[in-house]
């Protein structure tokens, strides 16, 4: 099994379903998890707690379920053996058809300036959701939430700036830098942070989060020679 991650998309074989589905639960949410199974559709890598038991896994799933199941959020257990593959929330490229044409034309030149930098940013939450499961999930007044991989601090700060600049007010644009280690900062918190505007950064890891006050070991630049 691959390493977990955060917004790490999991699909279950048809035994992992079966699994998922045999636990107790209330006629909606098992109304919601049969038609996940039926379609294909995937789960998200949650929290996880510490230790995992070696000897059989069990995974803590998620799922953010669209206004036709109540907007619940639902949580599955599920043995290491029933992931059959991951994946990813899709890109904000592939998930932007899903936005009205005003959020598009007003998220065109933050695509753009993201992929001139080289940065490929994931839509996850509703954005995400709807494009995955072709349920409805966005209002009027959704948000879109991005991650976005980057490497080291520098290029977390190339973000930010440019998430600063070209953000729109409407969507706004949340989410999340997401450093190799897996560890993950709000990308607005990250930018004040830095800016010294506050005194520690909120951490999000795979096992939980935690506030630090110094930048966290490995997520230094490159030397400039390598930077430049």
């Amino acid at each position: 099994m691959p390493p977990l991650r955060r917004h790490q998309l999991a699909y279950l074989s048809a035994q992992g379903w079966q699994a998922a589905l045999e636990p107790a639960r209330d006629a909606q949410a098992l109304d919601c998890l049969r038609h996940w199974c039926a379609h294909g559709l995937p789960l998200v890598v949650t929290r996880q707690p510490l230790p995992l038991a070696p000897e059989r896994p069990l995974l803590h799933l998620g799922l953010s379920a669209p206004p036709a199941w109540g907007r619940r959020l639902l949580s599955l257990r599920v043995p290491a053996t029933a992931i059959a593959w991951f994946s990813e929330f899709p890109s904000l490229a592939d998930a932007a058809p899903v936005l009205p044409r005003t959020a598009r034309a007003a998220l065109a030149p933050l695509q753009v300036a993201l992929a001139e930098r080289g940065l490929r940013a994931h839509a996850y939450g509703s954005v995400g959701w709807q494009q995955l499961s072709a349920q409805r999930y966005l209002h009027p007044h959704s948000d879109l939430d991005l991650w976005l991989p980057v490497a080291h601090a520098l290029e977390a700060d190339a973000a930010a700036a440019l998430l600063l600049r070209h953000a729109p007010q409407r969507p706004r644009v949340d989410g999340e830098l997401v450093f190799p280690d897996g560890g993950a900062v709000a990308w607005r918190e990250w930018a004040a942070w830095r800016a010294g505007h506050s005194r520690a950064l909120l951490v999000k890891r795979l096992h939980g989060a935690a506030l630090e006050a110094e930048l966290p070991a490995g997520w230094t630049a490159p030397p400039l020679a390598q930077a430049a």
